[in-house]
């Protein structure tokens, strides 16, 4: 069977985490939220200045509210995981989050602000 041309032969594979609030988060505080959202934001930008996150930020006039943001890292699922579990919002439970491998069309995608290789040029399997 012919290849469809609108296939591309590679794909750039990134490591996604979408963040999202889980219908059991508990009540905060305004302060205890404002506290845990300071140290949220401070563990993702310091995910961001070792390189691990690329770029990352929060979703607005999305469909489902309980999306919160998105980030796209320069590692495997298993390790954004694991960093996403170190999360002091996710620790504490106001955040939940969902791993996944993002296939796109090879070179779609640049990232200048980052000294390291993001996500893995693959082919599609043949079926």
């Amino acid at each position: 069977m012919p290849r469809n041309p609108d296939i591309p032969d590679a794909f750039d594979v990134y490591t996604v985490v979408v963040l999202r609030r889980p219908a059991d988060a508990p009540e905060l505080s305004e302060d205890e939220l404002d506290e845990l959202q300071a140290r949220h934001l401070a563990y993702r930008a310091e995910l961001g200045r070792t390189g691990v996150i690329v770029v990352n930020g929060p979703f607005d006039e999305q469909s489902d509210p309980t999306y919160r943001g998105m980030s796209i890292f320069a590692c495997d699922p298993v390790e954004a995981a694991r960093l996403s579990d170190g999360d002091p919002s996710v620790a504490a439970g106001r955040l939940a989050y969902d791993v996944m491998e993002w296939w796109v069309r090879a070179d779609s995608l640049a990232f200048p602000r980052s000294d390291r290789t993001v996500g893995d040029r693959r082919s599609m399997p043949d079926d």
